[in-house]
């Protein structure tokens, strides 16, 4: 008999921004980030004037979670696509998600993770220890045959561990209650407060050219300070520049990244963005005082993850007759659904007002202004780790 298994996976940001240090061979989180930005790049390219927002590190973390379930050619696609080692990566993993949940960031990463399986369903011992011991994966039985009842304990659950950003991940329709056996759920909760912060009398209506070329009246906030900035260029020679804005905990940093030319479409820089990528931005930016003007604004985005997943390779997984998860259970199971639904919230200084106060510069001279007044992308990464914990493109805030 087939079985499925439909994998969710949600995360989250509320935000302000900071900064990160190269490492010579890319760190498991990286590599994760990589697959991640390679999904964001697919999503993308059918949504070239949409708000996209997606978190890396999160199909990074489903895949991680599902990995030692998966055996034969299913296991070999995932663990190529995530360029991870053979022996299972389970010690990094672990310490990675130690790393970036830790108090000592000072902004809040939430990252929860859960399987919620069919009541009575076999699952492999060593499945569920790995998962417990290197995700702290809660593991749930559900009846699934109630696919209503299901579906709310699971939303129940992702509303809880987002503080209610994400009230619902799945729908009752997406369980077909006579085959589900599990549903494994990866949610990111992430609210920085902004090193330097926006004052909120400064924010005002100015115009935004959005990606269709509409101009729209958006508040975008602004601050005279001094931030990380440097021009970059695609390997076409197209510039473009990036902005860094760091979080109060210095541990992470919001990069903004925007087409030097007005006419230079996102969608030509957005294909060359990896994580050496960014760890090589930081060779090419410096500290400069400007007047920084961006948009306020707040995006969500649901992504499907079958198809850009499978575009880079991880098909086997999605397959009712390929699908290998011998090490997950006795019983033939395929995944049968796997979205990321992600928000972010991008304020003047985060929910709560920061204390820290900020030296308020006089600029003799008249310094530069850089305006964020057109599509633009952001990525949200922590520096000890370089992992991408969100993405997007912005086209209209």
């Amino acid at each position: 008999m087939k079985r499925l298994s439909l994998l969710c996976l949600c995360a989250l940001v509320a935000l302000h921004g900071h900064d990160g240090a190269p490492s010579p061979a890319p760190s498991y989180g990286e590599r994760g980030s990589d697959l991640g930005i390679q999904v964001f790049q697919q999503v993308v390219l059918s949504k070239p004037l949409e708000n996209v927002v997606l978190s890396p590190h999160g199909v990074a973390s489903i895949l991680g979670m599902l990995l030692p379930g998966a055996h034969g050619e299913t296991r070999k696609q995932v663990l190529s696509a995530l360029r991870y080692k053979k022996n299972g990566p389970y010690r990094m993993l672990k310490k990675l998600h130690k790393t970036l949940t830790a108090k000592s960031n000072q902004d809040v990463v939430l990252i929860a993770n859960a399987m919620f399986s069919q009541d009575g369903f076999p699952m492999e011992e060593a499945f569920v220890s790995a998962n417990k011991a290197n995700f702290q994966c809660a593991i749930r039985a559900l009846d699934f045959s109630d696919s209503h009842g299901a579906a709310e304990e699971i939303n129940e659950w992702v509303s809880n561990k987002t503080k209610g950003h994400i009230p619902s991940l799945i729908k009752a329709d997406m369980l077909d209650s006579p085959l589900t056996r599990l549903v494994a759920v990866n949610a990111i909760y992430f609210k920085g407060l902004w090193k330097s912060r926006f004052q909120p009398e400064n924010t005002k209506l100015r115009p935004f050219t959005g990606g269709n070329g509409d101009v729209y009246k958006v508040p975008m906030m602004s601050q005279l300070s001094v931030f990380r900035i440097g021009i970059a260029s695609t390997p076409q020679g197209l510039k473009y520049k990036v902005i860094e804005l760091p979080y109060h905990g210095n541990t992470i940093t919001m990069l903004i990244v925007l087409p030097s030319e007005e006419d230079t479409p996102l969608s030509r820089v957005i294909p060359h963005i990896s994580t050496a990528a960014v760890q090589g931005w930081s060779k090419l930016m410096s500290m400069r005082k400007v007047r920084l003007l961006i948009p306020k604004f707040t995006a969500d985005a649901e992504v499907d993850l079958e198809a850009p997943l499978s575009a880079l390779g991880i098909t086997d997984m999605f397959s009712e007759d390929k699908a290998d998860f011998k090490h997950l259970s006795a019983e033939p199971v395929h995944v049968s659904k796997a979205l990321q639904k992600a928000k972010i919230v991008v304020n003047e200084d985060g929910t709560k007002a920061a204390a820290a106060t900020t030296a308020i510069l006089l600029a003799r001279s008249s310094p530069p202004w850089v305006t964020v007044d057109r599509p633009f992308l952001f990525l949200i990464r922590h520096k000890p780790t370089g992992t991408v914990l969100f993405m997007g493109q912005i086209n209209q805030p």
